[in-house]
């Protein structure tokens, strides 16, 4: 159905929300693509060099099995995008035209925190004619609309887990806990019918 596809995140281990739909998808053969806009230079904790989300998201995106030459992170300072608004809007315009996606993933519609309203409301608005799904970060979110779910085997889940793991300057947030990550992956799965899964939040659907 889809054949190439690209996360977009506002900040590096937001694909927390779908690392393991990614990882289904890479084993599947199909082309995923990986953008973050911000290396939170300003929110890493202290004793990590500046710098450290670089270099953990790269190594994240390479355990999922992102090619290197799919991964991108830009220099957005976090939480001021609503400020960057249209320069951010030029660059996810200039990835339509050199990734050309099929399925874009994006934060959900309901996600409150103001840098990833804006990759969602920009996203949408430069990517008009394709698929787009919303992805879940429940730190983020009052309400979810998940009419849409994504079956993962325990491979996929535990890919996920290891990717995540390379964000070692994040190992003091709750979601970042195995337990966390295998209970929302099987809470989801219980809804699907189905072992684990990640849901999504249809926000377009263009069938081809």
């Amino acid at each position: 159905m889809f054949s190439r596809v690209l996360f977009l995140g506002a900040h590096t281990d937001d694909e927390f929300g779908c690392s393991g739909a990614l990882a289904r998808f890479l084993e599947e053969g199909k082309e995923v693509h990986y953008a973050a806009f911000s290396p939170c230079e300003e929110s890493v904790p202290a004793g990590f060099p500046r710098d450290v989300l670089r270099k953990e998201s790269k190594a994240a995106a390479v355990r999922l099995g992102i090619p290197p030459a799919n991964w991108r992170l830009y220099s957005f300072r976090v939480r001021y995008f609503p400020e960057n608004r249209q320069d951010i809007l030029e660059e996810l315009v200039r990835l339509r035209e050199t990734v050309k996606p099929d399925l874009l993933l994006v934060p959900a519609t309901s996600d409150m925190h103001q840098d990833h309203q804006v990759i969602c409301r920009e996203a949408i608005r430069a990517f008009k004619h394709i698929t787009v799904l919303g992805y879940e970060l429940p730190m983020n979110t009052i309400t979810f609309k998940h009419a849409c779910f994504i079956r993962l085997t325990e491979q996929h889940l535990q890919t996920k887990i290891a990717s995540l793991a390379c964000y070692e300057s994040q190992k003091f947030r709750s979601y970042a806990e195995e337990s966390f990550i295998r209970g929302l992956a099987r809470v989801r799965g219980v809804q699907a019918g189905h072992e684990f899964a990640e849901a999504f939040e249809v926000i377009r659907w263009n069938w081809r």
